[in-house]
């Protein structure tokens, strides 16, 4: 018998899996999720982000240029090799007019006797070598291409500024959408206790009909604030996963919550403000762009300079009739080489028409420097002013808090007694909502304004969450 019941325990718990898996309509079978969800905090939605970022490709492709026309630059002043061949087919004799003493010719009475000079076919290859000596220009070009591949260096920066500082919005944008669901869903909980209350105190005679008509509808009319939440949390996460470069069908799990920054900011606009001219990458943009004019100016004004290259030239050239074979032909060797000098001496305005442009340019350029520091100043302002704000709003509604829950407490405690009223409790509940509410809401606008002022100072968190 034991031997017998040991084996049918065993039959059974072979058998037990294939029953389940062949059970349709399992529970377990039914609520088992396709994809399981991708777990992000903010520094994983920043490394997936930036690893995936087409804005980011772009300005790298953009670097890569600029550092291709670096190269181009040097190509004035570096060695030009090249090299060609010509064939040319007569197709009528070309020829030359020798005077009549050099061989009489019978009947010719002008003097001149005509000579056949070409060959029915000729061929010349050539090796020419130029070396530029001295080029203002060039130099200044290359000097003006090295600074542009500061300038996209600089782009890059404010890309990835951009990139990381969009991140960050919408994520916090999906932790105060989750958070505010959260809040209708414990809002709809403590209304549908209240409602629970209300039934059994009508049942024992204590409350109106009125009173249980009025629960009813508490619950009810939160109903379509439930509704809208859950679609916000649905939009966030889209927007969320398009900033990342995820696919929007990538189920997602937010591991962060809306929590108060810990970074530490200058004290006043002042410093901040000093702080931002060295860091921000516009402002260096503009400034390595003040001194890329300055290079344009002194590559216009090279063009009234003299340029002088070295030149060189190997050449072999052979010339024979169609009764030749082209390997019986003769192809002798030729060489040369020589200094070319180019001077201008009028151009009709053009030099010093483009020295001016070239200055006018750059002064422009300096004053929208000049423009955006000023700018930059009052930008650290607002955000340092909307920063302290909102940390102020934190602390009063922290306490705000507190003091709401137990109000509700005690309202709720009322109630059920038959001391207190249903106007009171509706009010503490409200009263309640609303301190949560703005509590979330002045969390979220401290990340806010935290996130522009990154921005404003320059700084670009990184994944890790260093600056």
């Amino acid at each position: 018998m034991f031997r017998f019941s040991t084996l049918t325990v065993l039959l059974c718990a072979l058998l037990m899996p294939l029953v389940a898996h062949a059970a349709p309509g399992s529970p377990d079978t039914l609520q088992a999720p396709l994809h399981a969800p991708l777990r992000v905090s903010v520094a994983d939605a920043v490394r997936i982000g930036m690893e995936k970022s087409r804005r980011l490709e772009i300005a790298r492709l953009e670097c890569d240029m600029s550092a291709a026309k670096v190269r181009e630059a040097w190509s004035p002043i570096l060695p030009q090799l090249s090299s060609g061949f010509t064939y040319t087919r007569s197709l009528k004799s070309s020829v030359l007019f020798f005077p009549s003493s050099f061989g009489a010719v019978e009947g010719n009475q002008s003097g001149f006797t005509p000579i056949n000079i070409s060959a029915d076919n000729s061929g010349k290859a050539t090796l020419d070598l130029q070396q530029s000596i001295f080029n203002g220009a060039a130099f200044a070009g290359i000097r003006g291409a090295g600074i542009v591949k500061k300038i996209s260096a600089e782009a890059y920066r404010d890309a990835e500024s951009v990139v990381v500082a969009d991140i960050r919005m919408a994520y916090f944008d999906a932790l105060i959408s989750r958070d505010q669901l959260q809040l209708v869903r414990d809002s709809i909980e403590r209304w549908e206790e209240a409602r629970k209350d209300t039934g059994a105190m009508f049942r024992q005679g204590v409350a109106a009909d009125i009173d249980t008509l009025k629960a009813y509808l508490s619950v009810e009319n939160l109903r379509p604030d439930l509704i809208q939440a859950e679609n916000r949390v649905l939009n966030t996460l889209t927007r969320l996963k398009n900033a990342i470069g995820l696919d929007p069908a990538v189920p997602l799990l937010l591991t962060d919550s809306l929590s108060v920054p810990v970074a530490t900011y200058p004290a006043d606009a002042a410093i901040a403000w000093r702080e931002a001219l060295r860091a921000r990458p516009d402002v260096r943009q503009l400034e390595l762009q003040v001194e890329a004019e300055r290079e344009k100016i002194s590559a216009a004004r090279a063009e009234r300079f003299p340029t002088l290259t070295a030149f060189g030239e190997l050449a072999s050239q052979t010339a024979f009739n169609d009764d030749t074979y082209i390997e019986d032909s003769v192809w002798p060797v030729s060489s040369s080489v020589g200094l070319q000098l180019s001077l201008p001496i009028f151009t009709g305005y053009r030099i010093s028409a483009r020295v001016e442009q070239a200055k006018i340019a750059r002064f422009q350029s300096m004053a929208r420097l000049e423009d955006l520091k000023a700018n930059v100043l009052a930008e650290l302002e607002v955000r340092l002013s909307n920063m302290r704000e909102a940390r102020k709003r934190i602390d009063v509604q922290s306490k705000t808090i507190g003091m709401a829950e137990r109000s509700y407490r005690i309202s709720l405690l009322r109630f059920r007694e038959g001391v207190g009223s249903r106007l009171e409790l509706t009010d503490a509940e409200l009263q309640l909502n609303k301190a949560r509410t703005n509590y979330l809401q002045a969390v979220y606008d401290c990340l806010s304004a935290d996130v522009a002022l990154d921005r404003s100072l320059g700084r670009t968190p990184s994944p890790g969450g260093e600056n």
